[in-house]
């Protein structure tokens, strides 16, 4: 015996609510950038493409930017003993801190996201530089791991330090992406 079937038919389709377009880097706290940053490059063959740390004015942290391909890394480490970077490595050691979600619309990732329950790390901002502006927000996911939402409809350079979002213990956002990367 034979059945006919027909397929279901949606009154309403199912709507993305967060549509994401990729992963826009990874930031991992590690106890040594400088040494992670060479292995990434030795064994896996990542390019260094920025840099961040005294040499650049930045005093309590130093943070290297590799690429390979469509993957981007930022591997930061603290230069002070007692920063939220170093006691997340004496918690958890070296692991991911930062997970960078490439949307259209950070803004209302951000509202989205929120309003089903997820717990704010930072409300949304856009930093600008000479090749236009990024828009940042970002929610906690699991544990003291964050989801940062990059919007860079706007922008039209290859490497903003408004990519990274300001970190707690800095004191404010203007500091932050006034920060100098050295691109390599």
């Amino acid at each position: 015996m034979q059945t006919m079937t027909s397929p279901a038919v949606q009154a309403h389709p199912a709507h993305d609510f967060l549509p994401l377009n990729g992963t826009d880097y990874v930031e991992f706290y590690v106890g040594n950038a400088k040494q992670s940053a060479y292995y990434y490059q030795a064994a896996f063959g990542y390019e260094l493409v920025a840099y961040a740390g005294p040499e650049t004015g930045l005093r309590d942290r130093a943070s290297y930017v590799l690429q390979q391909g469509k993957i981007r890394l930022v591997l930061t480490t603290s230069l002070l003993p007692d920063s939220d970077i170093s006691e997340h490595v004496r918690k958890h050691g070296d692991g991911v801190k930062v997970m960078a979600l490439w949307v259209d619309d950070a803004r209302k990732s951000f509202e989205e996201t929120t309003k089903r329950g997820a717990r704010a790390a930072f409300e949304p901002y856009t930093i600008s530089d000479a090749d236009g502006e990024v828009t940042l927000s970002g929610i906690y996911t699991y544990g003291e791991t964050i989801h940062t939402f990059v919007e860079r409809r706007n922008y039209r350079g290859h490497l903003c330090r408004a990519s990274w979002p300001k970190p707690a213990w800095c004191p404010n956002k203007l500091l932050w992406a006034s920060c100098t990367w050295t691109t390599a």
